[in-house]
């Protein structure tokens, strides 16, 4: 399958199998994200893969899981990240952004669903799993086998602003 038709079949899942994702699927999942571009190459994400229930349990209680199996949380170190010397923007949350859409995307290759996660308290997950403050949680993705049917690939057509709203060329035309 090409990248477009793969990208066109992804969709947030909100409900999951009650079925483990097997090791081998999740060490190319992982893969992903070890391949995935970061900021000089600093590499400054660490990933927190939750997969027993008791560290669902605890991630549960910082944020709706769906009842996914398996979640891994995308960290930014702080320490490591690049910081462009212009406006001191640090890039640890673009390169864990990255890192989780490499995820998201393989997960899908795989035949599996998956859901970003945006909305948790940063610093419930850092206490729940005793991570050091320098390491901030940026997106957690929860990962299993869908227990609904994926959203039509066509969507977008419909549920996306057209191209010409969201793209200007140098030559002065606007959005």
């Amino acid at each position: 399958m090409d990248f477009l038709t793969m990208a066109k079949q992804r969709c947030s899942m909100r409900s999951y199998l009650d079925r483990e994702v097997e090791r081998e699927k999740l060490d190319l999942i992982l893969e992903a994200a070890h391949v995935a571009p970061t900021a000089a190459n600093l590499q400054p994400v660490r990933l927190l893969v939750v997969r027993s229930p008791e560290g669902r349990a605890k991630l549960q209680g910082c944020a709706e899981l769906y009842g996914a199996p398996l979640a891994i949380v995308a960290c930014a170190d702080r320490r490591k990240a690049w910081t462009r010397p212009f406006d001191g923007k640090q890039t640890g949350d673009i390169d864990a952004a990255i890192l989780t859409d490499h995820m998201m995307l393989q997960a899908t290759a795989l035949g599996l669903g998956s859901v970003w996660i945006a909305f948790f308290d940063p610093k419930k997950v850092q206490a729940a799993f005793h991570l050091p403050p320098e390491v901030e949680p940026v997106s957690i993705l929860a990962l299993g086998y869908a227990a609904a049917p994926p959203a039509a690939p066509d969507r977008h057509t419909t549920q996306r602003l057209p191209l010409s709203a969201v793209v200007a060329y140098e030559d002065g035309q606007q959005w």
